[in-house]
């Protein structure tokens, strides 16, 4: 199993590029909470040990490297809400969030590597899109971790306004737990209502109400 590297990074500075920001996203799959973002910018000298996909790493592990990350990396995180999801549709919104990472930036990158296949719209720096980015750039792993982490914390806190659905479990992704509280106790604000599960539910309750 190969893990990420500085490599991509490498390539830029080549070109010139001073700053170099990886930018990964969480949450495209779950039918409630927002789609959060993350923007790192590393400091080639001083690259935490163990970076890797977030999905890869224990919560443990996740957790003491955003700490050293915090110590030691330039880190943003954004998030676009459930309205931005269901107005634009969950792709663009994605793409708002991590627009929005990127800007928050203590200073602004000259270059981004982008994980996906598409370099959002409204990016204004020269980028790259890097197709499971996360297990190829160490700048985009830490974004990838940094994202996970302050999403889950999220829908921890939104589990505890909104007892019943699981989300300090599931964090918002369509588990058992979660589609049977949809059926039994409705739709909450957090929701997304263009997601199908919980647009039929929506769409049966009208029904029934009409």
């Amino acid at each position: 199993m190969s893990t990420p590297d500085y490599s991509l990074e490498h390539a830029a500075h080549a070109q010139g590029f001073l700053r170099i920001a990886g930018v990964d996203e969480v949450g495209r799959g779950p039918l409630a909470g927002p789609v959060t973002a993350a923007a790192v910018i590393l400091d080639p000298n001083r690259i935490p040990a163990g970076l890797n996909d977030s999905k890869k790493l224990s919560e443990k592990k996740r957790e003491s490297l955003l700490k050293e990350l915090l110590e030691v990396a330039q880190v943003s995180v954004a998030h676009a809400t459930v309205e931005e999801i269901d107005t634009h549709n969950i792709l663009r919104a994605s793409h708002i969030a991590m627009v929005r990472a990127i800007q928050g930036l203590p200073q602004q990158p000259d270059y981004a590597l982008i994980d996906g296949n598409m370099i959002p719209q409204n990016l204004t720096i020269p980028s790259q899109a890097v197709i499971k980015g996360d297990a190829l750039s160490v700048s985009i792993a830490a974004a990838s971790i940094v994202a996970k982490i302050r999403r889950d914390q999220l829908m921890v806190e939104l589990g505890q306004q909104f007892p019943g659905y699981g989300w300090e479990k599931n964090k918002g992704y369509p588990s058992k737990q979660h589609r049977e509280a949809l059926e039994n106790l409705g739709v909450t604000p957090h929701h997304r209502r263009s997601f199908k599960p919980v647009h039929n539910i929506l769409y049966q309750q009208k029904n029934v109400s009409d």
